[in-house]
């Protein structure tokens, strides 16, 4: 009798509305992702790379970010203070340093000078190192913020925070989001590539790029700058197209069946993923072979077709843009310069400052500016005092410098303002979650709308931070 009282109390339970909800969630989870995830027709599934509507009018609708890796130095590259070269060898005020915390200097270190020559270029008489003839160039073009704070002071937390809006890894970066919320425009190329270049990998590594709680087709895709772009695109030798494509055929069916069934969204990626690196075998290799550019462009940007480099990878950002490409991130770690600063300056600057100037110039010429987005920027500035003997900066959260072109934002502008020193942001400051609310606007998303459910809570890029820089717009 206690066994058969057991067994109906048991089955009782199951039959309860709160047992449904509390057991049940996937299946219901999973109706509503296959419902979302239709198209047309109901064995067609939507792609998530899927082009989508903003919030708002777009002023901008692709992304080149340029992010200069390692931080470089705005004392000797953008900020021009002739009161700090005035103050070279000699302590800094003691005010100066209230509260202050460095990387690894002691604070109470001497100021040291400016290295380099400043001037200023175009009608909008924007101070622009010696260092950068070219940028110097397009300084109409430009829109300077020279007065860009954050919150960390070492390298991988403060990247972190720059790509995704938080130190701590696993939130998605940037272009994760923007390919979230707008899709893209070319489903044979993925939405979101990376181009590398310079002494070493990022800081941050893959979390600058990655998808963190969203599904994993929005993170960015590494491409190599010679050869193959992606390892492995090519078939063994054996394996007809014919082959290939019947047994991606059944892969397909099998995963669309489990799809079905759990509506996983890993499932939709692994779908895409397989689909779009079989498209990619026709288009990937044409796109990366810059040798199919007139030899004007390639002098313009002075890349040499073979020979990887920073310039032949922004020779093929504009290339992966004109073919639908959303975000194209180039990272460029090489501006750690603790000691070496004017021969590493010299040298990084060699390197960049052509290629830049050339991307924003081509773009332009090919009606392509206006609403393309250009960021050029490093994770923080370096501090007044030196490091490394005579010849070094240390890492400085409190005040530095971005550039940034097209996308609608208002050229041959210079916002803001730091001391005497380039110690401490005096007028319109710019926090990392402030640039963010405002890139994403010109996106045409309101930062706070663009939102995924993690956890219980509305995530977003920008937390619980970020107003608007109206100031920075055209």
């Amino acid at each position: 009798m206690n066994l058969l009282r057991d067994l109906h109390a048991e089955h009782a339970r199951y039959l309860t509305r709160r047992w449904f909800f509390k057991e049940c969630g996937v299946g219901m989870a999973t109706l509503a992702a296959m419902d979302l995830m239709r198209a047309q027709g109901a064995s067609q599934p939507v792609s998530p790379l899927a082009q989508k509507q903003p919030h708002h009018s777009a002023r901008a609708k692709r992304v080149i970010y340029l992010f200069m890796g390692g931080a470089p130095s705005h004392l000797e590259l953008f900020d021009h203070k002739p009161e700090l070269a005035k103050w070279d060898g000699q302590l800094p005020p003691a005010d100066l340093l209230k509260g202050y915390r460095a990387a690894f200097i002691n604070p109470n270190s001497k100021l040291l000078g400016p290295k380099f020559k400043f001037a200023r270029h175009g009608q909008s008489g924007a101070e622009i190192s010696e260092l950068l003839p070219h940028t110097a160039k397009i300084a109409d073009d430009l829109t300077l913020v020279r007065s860009m704070k954050t919150d960390a002071f070492n390298h991988a937390p403060a990247q972190i925070l720059m790509s995704t809006g938080s130190q701590i890894f696993g939130r998605p970066s940037f272009g994760a989001w923007s390919l979230y919320g707008l899709g893209t425009e070319n489903q044979d190329l993925p939405g979101y590539v990376v181009l590398q270049s310079g002494q070493k990998g990022a800081s941050g590594g893959l979390s600058n790029f990655g998808c963190g709680f969203l599904p994993t087709v929005y993170q960015g895709v590494p491409f190599r700058s010679s050869g193959e772009p992606v390892l492995y695109l090519s078939n063994p030798k054996g394996i007809t197209p014919q082959a290939q494509r019947q047994t991606l055929d059944a892969l397909k069916q099998l995963n669309e069946e489990r799809l079905s069934v759990m509506g996983d969204p890993e499932i939709a990626t692994r779908i895409n993923s397989f689909e779009l690196a079989y498209r990619m075998q026709h288009t990937a290799p044409e796109i990366m072979d810059i040798s199919q550019e007139p030899q004007h462009i390639l002098d313009l940007y002075g890349a040499k077709p073979g020979q990887p480099s920073f310039a032949n990878n922004c020779l093929l950002a504009r290339r992966l843009l004109e073919r639908g490409v959303r975000f194209v991130q180039l990272f460029h770690e090489a501006w750690d310069h603790h000691g070496g600063l004017v021969g590493g300056l010299k040298q990084q600057c060699a390197l960049t400052d052509q290629a830049c100037a050339a991307l924003v110039r081509d773009l332009k010429q090919r009606g392509l500016l206006e609403d393309t987005l250009v960021i050029w920027g490093g994770e923080f500035g370096r501090t007044p005092m030196v490091q490394g003997g005579s010849d070094g900066r240390d890492h400085h959260p409190n005040a530095f410098t971005m550039w940034f072109a097209g996308g609608g934002m208002r050229p041959g502008t210079t916002l803001g303002e730091s001391d005497a020193f380039g110690f401490n942001v005096t007028q319109d400051p710019v926090h990392v979650h402030d640039l963010h609310a405002t890139l994403l606007h010109l996106l045409g998303f309101d930062h706070t709308k663009l939102t995924v459910k993690f956890q219980g809570l509305d995530m977003r890029l920008t937390n619980v931070h970020g107003e608007l820089v109206t100031k920075l717009l055209a």
